[in-house]
């Protein structure tokens, strides 16, 4: 009688932790199922997308479904922004930066405003006397928001990437010297864009030591002469580089010293004028593009076949063209040969006055 007992006891105890097992996988089920639902698709992911908004800037950062939207082209780019974003279904942004005041920057940010809301806007002035600036103004205050003036060092989370911002780092009366510097960190990859900051503030922010090494350089000031010095080239030292251009622009970008010296320095190039919108991924490891045309097309053709070298003076510490009259009057003894403009740089030496190399 006790045997059945306890068979009876022992019959209860199993059914009990049988329903308890399947009442635990249930639940697991149900918060997995919720955790899909809450947990938007681009859970782990990180893409910048260049927007093709010709002599202009404008980019889409996102990670993690969290989005920042830096500059918006002019202000006739309002309706191709507005469209980007609706149709990557970016209603909210997290972060709105207008790199400095030119319109080729914040002219469209009132199309994104009209889309999306936003959280915060960084600019580095609260004031400007131009009607695209107003108009930006006005649209965020109908969102009850203002403009911020981000300080140098301030960090932030967009997901699980870091950003921080670098410049400017003093004031400045030029209006692209103003122009708002960040990095953005995600896992090993890094991401540098600098507006249209020009080479004397660009001095003054390795100067002060800013950390400016990136995996993904956005060229300065749309590939002007003005921007994107070798000194700085070479401490960013990307690996890529996006230049954000229109087609045929009168001003002659990007000029051809600069993309020589993108060719020096290996980094690759991509271009909106030749590949309309741009997209660099990142796994955290790794930076790969896709382009909207032209994936293969050259970018940054060198344009002659023959190796150009440059002659250094170690006595006076300059490097000339190999036809200079002073690169020919230099004692054997002090002549070094460079294989690469860069590499003369590099070694300290400084271009002749004359020849210009």
């Amino acid at each position: 009688m006790r045997r059945r007992r306890q068979k009876s006891q022992q019959g209860w105890v199993w059914i009990f932790l049988l329903i308890m097992l399947t009442l635990a996988l249930a639940y697991m089920l149900y918060s997995r199922q919720e955790q899909s639902d809450s947990v938007p698709a681009e859970e782990g992911s990180f893409a910048v997308h260049f927007i093709d908004v010709g002599q202009a800037d404008s980019a889409l950062v996102v990670c993690d479904g969290h989005y920042m939207l830096i500059d918006g082209g002019n202000a006739e780019d309002s309706d191709l922004v507005y469209a980007y974003l609706e149709r990557n279904g970016v209603k909210h942004l997290d972060y709105m930066v207008a790199s400095h005041a030119h319109e080729d920057h914040i002219g469209g940010l009132s199309g994104a405003l009209n889309y999306a809301a936003v959280d915060t806007a960084f600019c580095p002035v609260t004031e400007y006397s131009s009607k695209v600036f107003r108009d930006m103004v006005r649209f965020l205050s109908e969102q009850g928001k203002s403009l911020t003036v981000p300080e140098p060092g301030e960090k932030f989370s967009l997901g699980s990437a870091q950003v921080e911002i670098l410049g400017p780092i003093q004031e400045y009366e030029d209006t692209n010297d103003t122009s708002i510097v960040l990095r953005i960190d995600y896992g090993e990859t890094s991401f540098l864009f600098t507006g249209d900051m020009e080479t004397g503030a660009e001095a003054d922010l390795l100067d002060a030591g800013a950390s400016v090494r990136a995996t993904v350089l956005k060229a300065g000031h749309h590939g002007s002469d003005t921007s994107t010095s070798y000194r700085f080239l070479r401490e960013v030292s990307p690996r890529y580089t996006v230049i954000s251009v229109g087609e045929g622009n009168s001003y002659g970008h990007p000029s051809d010293e600069v993309l020589s010296r993108f060719r020096d320095a290996g980094t690759e190039v991509y271009r909106t004028d030749m590949q309309g919108h741009i997209i660099a991924e990142s796994d955290g490891k790794t930076v790969t593009f896709r382009t909207e045309k032209e994936a293969g097309t050259a970018t940054n053709p060198t344009g002659n076949s023959t190796l150009q070298t440059y002659i250094g003076n170690s006595g006076t510490q300059k490097f000339h063209l190999p036809d200079c009259a002073s690169a020919r009057d230099i004692q054997e003894s002090k002549r070094v040969v460079f294989l690469t403009r860069l590499q003369a740089l590099l070694e300290g030496y400084e271009p002749c006055g004359r020849c210009k190399p």
